[in-house]
């Protein structure tokens, strides 16, 4: 099975970081968050990619295409430009990386690496969140389902804490950032039919309007809820916090562990 991972965008909302790489390249710990997706899904099984590059893409090419130097020992000959890798540490992974576009939308991006998927079921996500997801449970669920898309839904916790005020002014109770009795939302971590090619237009369509409101409009989009550990890199504040858990030894999303 393949999973298909938007990597295109401009991460506006974490500049700080992202004026000199992309999105899924800022590190959580010493790899990249798009390392971090990758390994949560080798621990299921799935270690093909095909990955949506935009936006300096050529950083993704070029971690991935010098892979060996970051995960393993070597020892390089100058005098004949040879290279020995001593120790491997490498993941199995077969990675095909996709021009997608700069300025392509995020359905845009899916329609363009249509060649690649073949005729099964694949995996797709965003490259800047990560989850402790069962994957194996997520595809049981879109099987059974029957649908063309399944979607992972989750319920994310509140950024403020919630404060309950007594009619005469007093603070009854304050809980801090509460995760009960919240709406679901998408979580971006799909189960997808082929079929769903059909319902992009082209490079301006957005896979969060039109291709996704039709399929619920025709009962062909479903919904697996994940009441696990979930958490997007949107801001420094969201990359900070997912750092510290990585640098804790307490990162839920870290099943190869």
């Amino acid at each position: 099975m393949k999973a298909v991972i938007l990597a295109g965008g401009y991460g506006t909302r974490i500049s700080e970081e992202t004026h000199l790489r992309p999105k899924p390249m800022v590190n959580i710990g010493d790899k990249p968050i798009l390392w971090h997706i990758l390994k949560s899904y080798s621990f299921f099984g799935i270690n093909e990619f095909i990955i949506c590059c935009g936006y300096k893409g050529y950083a993704i090419k070029e971690y991935f295409t010098n892979y060996f130097l970051h995960t393993s020992d070597v020892s390089i000959d100058l005098s004949n430009n040879n290279l020995t890798v001593h120790r491997r540490n490498s993941d199995k992974w077969k990675i095909t990386l996709v021009d997608t576009g700069e300025f392509t939308m995020t359905g845009g991006r899916l329609k363009r690496i249509k060649d690649y998927v073949g005729t099964e079921s694949f995996c797709f996500t965003y490259g800047d969140g990560v989850s402790d997801i069962d994957m194996n449970s997520l595809l049981k669920k879109h099987n059974e389902l029957g649908v063309e898309a399944t979607v992972t839904a989750v319920q994310p916790p509140a950024r403020f804490g919630v404060l309950e005020i007594e009619p005469n002014g007093n603070v009854k109770s304050f809980i801090e950032k509460p995760t009960k009795d919240t709406d679901w939302i998408s979580g971006g971590f799909f189960i997808l039919e082929p079929s769903v090619f059909s319902r992009i237009e082209g490079d301006e369509t957005i896979w969060e309007q039109e291709p996704m409101k039709s399929l619920a409009r025709d009962g062909q989009l479903g919904a697996y809820r994940h009441t696990g550990f979930w958490h997007p890199m949107d801001t420094l504040r969201d990359k900070t916090h997912l750092e510290e858990l990585w640098l804790k030894g307490h990162a839920p999303w870290q099943l190869w562990a």
